[in-house]
């Protein structure tokens, strides 16, 4: 982890250290390249922001914060001038991982074929557990999808990525509600609430495992009205103490009386060697996905879930015959979530 108290402020000019090779990601946030460090030759991911004097910038804040085996790990920082000299960039060098959990879904889908169970289970307990660990901190992402996972596509480890959204949520204190991608926004976002929770990252975690089996997003709205309405196609109409829970300044409450889809509906044509959806796979999406915020399963509690038991025992590896990546090596701060959930249910 880089040190936080360097003068990062002190290095301003082109830095001499690192040669960009090409563009690999790019949007409202800024641009990332693949770079190498001049002197060791590593290929580093270097993620250029400029600096908006009218927006907080927390995102160094926040990746001085973490650290985590499923959190991508940022190595050093530096400011740099644009070509006028008047704009200001912060660059963050991170460890580079070629691939996203997106890419995946996406090449798998294009061919017609489902992801393997056991790399489903393996891609979202590693998401779980990223997700886990930032809320332990009070960080809320606000933007989990698949294209900020990055996925190593031999040792199959996930990591979180892109905390330019992300914040330390303080009760009592509001938030925008226009946050996170369209896809996977939690629906007390669509509904306005300022005060949301942690909890809208659940929603997405849900979104994102769902997708792993679908190969194409799960509710997936031209607007974020139209976000709500696919929503209810499938969990049927919120009750008003659901649409309270998620806004209590709410005050519309006509809805159409849509009854919910059965989740074995929404599945069932997804298949992978003959086998359908686990049926502990529908279970855990369906208690992720709940209107009520409070009553969505946490991601550490998740981790106990049977869904992911296959991890848990002997002998078991992923599809290219290789061991499952590290799932158990519980930092001392995990440790005390683990003994509340409890060490038999979690640890082989």
């Amino acid at each position: 982890m880089f040190d936080p108290r360097k003068n990062e402020e002190s290095r301003t000019k082109k830095d001499v250290r690192y040669s960009a090779e090409r563009v690999i990601g790019n949007g409202s946030f800024g641009i990332v390249y693949q770079a190498v460090v001049n002197d060791t030759k590593e290929t580093v991911a270097i993620k250029k922001v400029l600096q908006d004097r009218r927006y907080k910038n927390r995102e160094l804040q926040i990746m001085k914060m973490v650290k985590h085996p499923n959190i991508v790990t940022v190595k050093d920082c530096f400011y740099s001038r644009g070509n006028r000299g008047r704009d200001v960039y912060l660059n963050l060098v991170m460890e580079f991982i070629p691939e996203t959990v997106y890419q995946t879904i996406r090449s798998h889908a294009r061919q017609h074929n489902t992801i393997p169970y056991v790399c489903i289970k393996t891609y979202s307990y590693q998401i779980c557990r990223a997700v886990a660990y930032c809320h332990s901190l009070g960080i809320c992402h606000r933007d989990i999808k698949p294209q900020n996972l990055l996925l190593d596509p031999l040792s199959h480890i996930v990591k979180l990525c892109d905390f330019g959204s992300a914040k330390l949520l303080v009760k009592g204190e509001p938030n925008v509600a226009y946050i996170c991608s369209r896809y996977y926004r939690a629906p007390e976002l669509i509904f306005e609430s300022s005060a949301y929770t942690t909890s809208i990252d659940i929603w997405s975690v849900g979104c994102v495992i769902a997708e792993l089996f679908l190969g194409t997003p799960l509710f997936q709205g031209g607007s974020g009205v139209d976000q709500l309405v696919e929503i209810i196609k499938v969990l049927g109409a919120p009750e008003k103490s659901d649409i309270l829970a998620m806004n209590e300044n709410y005050n519309q409450f006509r809805f159409p009386q849509v009854k919910p889809l059965p989740w074995t509906t929404v599945f069932r044509s997804i298949t992978y060697k003959k086998q359908p959806v686990p049926a502990s796979a529908i279970d855990l999406i369906s208690n992720l996905l709940v209107f009520h915020p409070e009553n969505r399963t946490k991601p550490f509690a998740a981790l106990a879930h049977q869904f992911f038991d296959e991890l848990r025992e002997k002998n078991v590896t992923l599809p290219n015959d290789r061991p499952l990546p590290e799932l158990f090596n519980f930092s001392t701060e995990e440790m005390s979530m683990v003994e509340a959930v409890g060490r038999d249910k979690l640890i082989p």
